[in-house]
């Protein structure tokens, strides 16, 4: 009967040290996975980061590439005036505001009527619609 006694407190004592062991062991899987999820929401949102920033970064270079192909564009087109460099949208130099330039005979120059606020202005051999007010440049017809 003693050594039922004493094998039978050995494994109480064994199973009594291995108890907090077992439970320790559920905690650290339990803990693992935490981890697991968190690595994994960080890896997810450092990926949507680099998206995102790729995204900007490609936007980026089609704004600018767009901008480089109107400025080429701009400079490979003729524009008004002798030294062809009055563009639509711009403002109409301020040596054009006199009356010598402006055209009131419209008609005999086969141009349309201008919009109220507007007048046809001559420069050189081409014509400029531009606004009274701002001088701002409306339409170009280029002469020969």
């Amino acid at each position: 009967m003693n050594k039922r006694l004493i094998a039978g407190s050995m494994i109480a004592v064994l199973l009594s040290a291995n108890a907090p062991a077992f439970a320790q062991h559920g905690h650290d899987r339990a803990q693992e996975r935490r981890e697991e999820r968190r690595e994994f929401r960080d890896e997810r949102r450092d990926e949507r980061r680099d998206y995102r920033d790729q995204r900007r970064e490609d936007h980026r270079d089609y704004r600018d590439d767009r901008r480089d192909d109107r400025r080429d564009h701009r400079e490979a087109r003729r524009g008004a005036g002798p030294r062809h460099d009055l563009y639509r949208g711009q403002r109409l130099p301020a040596n054009y505001h006199h009356k010598q330039y402006v055209v009131d005979n419209w008609r005999a120059h086969r141009l349309s009527a201008p919009p109220r606020g507007y007048h046809w202005v001559q420069v050189g051999n081409d014509y400029v619609l531009a606004a009274i007010a701002t001088g701002i440049i409306a339409s170009v017809l280029l002469g020969n």
